[in-house]
């Protein structure tokens, strides 16, 4: 089997969408004649643990770790709460406490690419060795954190080994990037380190369309498209008695779609028997803002926030949900993110409710498979007459979707698609 060395922060016990892609990817690479060496930090600060997902982790498969100097560890003495947020992506846009901006010019300003900085220099000195020992010449690198690209920088670099950098998310054009209060001096370090990482790479690979197309405008280094996708088979569930509307995952400062808690409002005022059956379920962290703009509009009665739980039993409420929401913030900068829990929504094969930003790639890969509805935050009507719609549906019992299509989503087929990259 050809061997490759797998470069990543997050790693089981990590929790959150971050550990799903390249742990999926290890699970299939042996179908496909590749064996993956996976090289961790040794103490990582997860601000997201999930136990239960070391199991799914290949029996055989070698891993190396190496200590990690790591900010966060200390800044828990000022805050612990906001640096779990800031570590998290969680940063408020408005009324940031003093102790808030600080730590953010901190963040963006002293620690470049990102607080993972210091694991750099000691992981290329000890992978020096451990590529000679397995013999490996192949390396994929993924971010963020971005700093671990770095680390694939040098090692290319000192070895001229084949590196893919694997980008699960934009690096400067990010939408968090901008509330990390850089100078403009930092702000040219980014576009430096991003340059050398897109210039230095064989092969990048990235999760949408719309970052390729970001991507081939600033370099040349050859672009793939492997979205994330969805593991194991469907398995049937008892739906929820009430017309339950769950949305998986962190709801951060942005994601606040108005537009929906509006029409919700006016539906329940409208619509007795939709004031009875309805329930908004929410699994994972929700900011203050959108919690607060959901209560703005009388929501309340019909919350439910349950915080972050397992994989296993985040994918349980999928399939018992009569709908899943998927949001992303309104901007031009986000069209291009595909949220990891949309594939999972497919295989859950429950109607999925999206709203983002206009030209959003996820919108046509809902629309292809036959998934769901989306629509962009002007859609005011549209968006109340397809829940109304769907409210009738469940009534009848009958509100379903296709699902069609879904296969090439599938992670075994997108490592396929990477062993064939490789």
């Amino acid at each position: 089997m050809k061997k490759v060395l797998i470069i990543t922060y997050y790693w089981p016990p990590a929790g959150g969408p971050g550990v799903q892609r390249w742990l999926k990817f290890v699970k299939y690479l042996r179908e496909f004649a590749i064996e993956p060496v996976v090289y961790i930090p040794e103490n990582p600060n997860y601000p997201i643990l999930d136990e239960a997902i070391v199991q799914e982790i290949p029996k055989g498969i070698k891993i190396y770790k190496h200590p990690i100097i790591e900010p966060y560890t200390l800044a828990r003495f000022l805050s612990r709460k906001k640096t779990k947020q800031i570590s998290s992506g969680l940063i408020q846009a408005e009324n940031q406490s003093l102790l808030e901006k600080v730590m953010l010019w901190i963040r963006g300003n002293l620690f470049i690419p990102d607080a993972r900085k210091y694991w750099i220099a000691p992981s290329v000195t000890f992978l020096s060795t451990v590529l000679k020992q397995e013999n490996i010449t192949s390396i994929i690198t993924t971010g963020p954190p971005h700093s671990v690209h770095l680390i694939g920088y040098h090692l290319k670099e000192k070895f001229n080994l084949k590196w893919i950098a694997d980008f699960r998310d934009p690096w400067t054009s990010i939408g968090y990037h901008k509330k990390l209060r850089l100078t403009k001096a930092s702000q040219k370090k980014h576009k430096t380190l991003e340059q050398l990482v897109l210039n230095g790479a064989d092969k990048i690979l990235v999760t949408s369309a719309s970052t390729k197309r970001e991507f081939e405008s600033i370099t040349n280094t050859p672009i793939s498209v492997i979205t994330n996708g969805y593991d194991g088979t469907y398995t049937e569930t008892k739906l929820t008695s009430k017309f339950t509307m769950a949305h998986i995952g962190s709801l951060l400062t942005g994601r606040n779609p108005q537009i929906l808690w509006k029409v919700l409002s006016e539906l329940v005022q409208e619509n007795h028997d939709f004031k009875e059956a309805l329930e908004l379920q929410f699994v994972g962290v929700v900011s203050a803002d959108v919690l607060a703009a959901i209560y703005g509009y009388h929501l309340a009665p019909f919350v439910t926030v349950m915080g972050y739980v397992s994989h296993d039993k985040a994918l349980q409420v999928q399939r018992a949900s009569q709908v899943l929401l998927l949001i992303e913030i309104n901007a031009s900068e986000t069209k291009g993110i595909l949220p990891g829990k949309m594939f999972e929504y497919m295989a859950a094969k429950r109607p999925i409710l999206a709203i983002g930003p206009k030209k959003w790639d996820a919108a046509a890969i809902i629309a292809e498979t036959a998934a769901g509805e989306t629509f962009n935050y002007t859609q005011e009507s549209d968006l109340k007459a397809l829940i109304l719609k769907w409210f009738i549906a469940y009534q009848k019992n009958e509100l379903s979707v296709s699902s069609s299509h879904i296969h090439q989503y599938s992670r075994r087929e997108l490592t396929k698609k990477l062993a064939a990259e490789l």
